[in-house]
């Protein structure tokens, strides 16, 4: 595992913030649930470079 340090706009935390309440996750399983979901449809979109 790495660590970082992340920096937000107080807009997009609270987004982040409020949809890992919706979904039942920390924060953090929120951004990786994000991220990995993102990079997915990016892997799977083919006229990407």
């Amino acid at each position: 595992m790495v660590q970082l340090t992340l920096r937000l706009p107080d807009d997009v935390h609270a987004r982040l913030t409020a949809q890992a309440e919706a979904d039942r996750r920390s924060l953090n399983s929120e951004i990786i649930h994000l991220l990995e979901a993102a990079l997915t449809a990016v892997g799977a979109d083919d006229e990407s470079p």
